[in-house]
């Protein structure tokens, strides 16, 4: 049986690294993978993945009203693919996730998913909701605070440092205007409530 994972973390935790190293692995052994990148986020470019350590790779853009299991099941008959990779997963919908658990479910392709469990204002994000509630596996991959204790939030900043309380949900940005944190200096950066 093939299996749904979900490796989620903050901020700079190397998602984006492993994601393309796993699809290497694939490669590298001769088996084809098909790697998903949602179209709301192009810091590396449009249909791209980038880890921030440089390495990068070419992806199917992915739109919020996307088949995936009609992509893969396409793409899977014209030639086997053998794991299917979604960065940025926070950004899937609901649906979406659905989708990919019958890619593993009906296909029995796995499906490894790598993003954010939370937003800033530590709430979870749709497409992590849903894969937190039907992946198989949850793995969290750790980064660390300033102060060396494991980072599990994500402080949205203004441009001179200052912790943002309010806002819409979705602000693409990068270490210009994230920082991940523990949960008591995430606290104590946005006061009191």
């Amino acid at each position: 049986m093939s299996k749904v994972y979900f490796y989620y973390a903050a901020m700079n935790a190397g998602k984006s690294t492993v994601l393309l190293q796993s699809s290497y692995n694939y490669q590298e052994r001769g088996m084809r993978t098909l790697m998903f990148a949602p179209v709301l986020d192009t810091r590396a470019g449009y249909g791209r993945i980038q880890s921030r350590i440089g390495l990068a790779s070419d992806a199917l853009p992915l739109h919020a009203g996307d088949n995936l299991l009609e992509q893969v099941r396409t793409a899977h008959a014209a030639a086997p693919v053998s794991c299917v990779l979604v960065d940025e997963a926070q950004f899937l919908t609901p649906a979406q996730v659905g989708q990919l658990t019958d890619v593993a479910d009906e296909l029995r392709i796995p499906v490894l998913c790598y993003g954010l469990r939370t937003d800033f204002q530590a709430q979870l994000f749709p497409g992590s909701a849903a894969l937190l509630a039907v992946a198989d596996n949850l793995i969290e991959l750790k980064t660390i605070c300033h102060c060396g204790r494991k980072a599990t939030m994500n402080l949205r900043v203004t441009a001179d440092g200052h912790a943002v309380k309010a806002g819409a949900q979705v602000e693409i940005g990068g270490n210009e205007r994230y920082v991940a944190v523990c949960r008591r200096h995430f606290k104590s950066a946005l006061g009191p409530a």
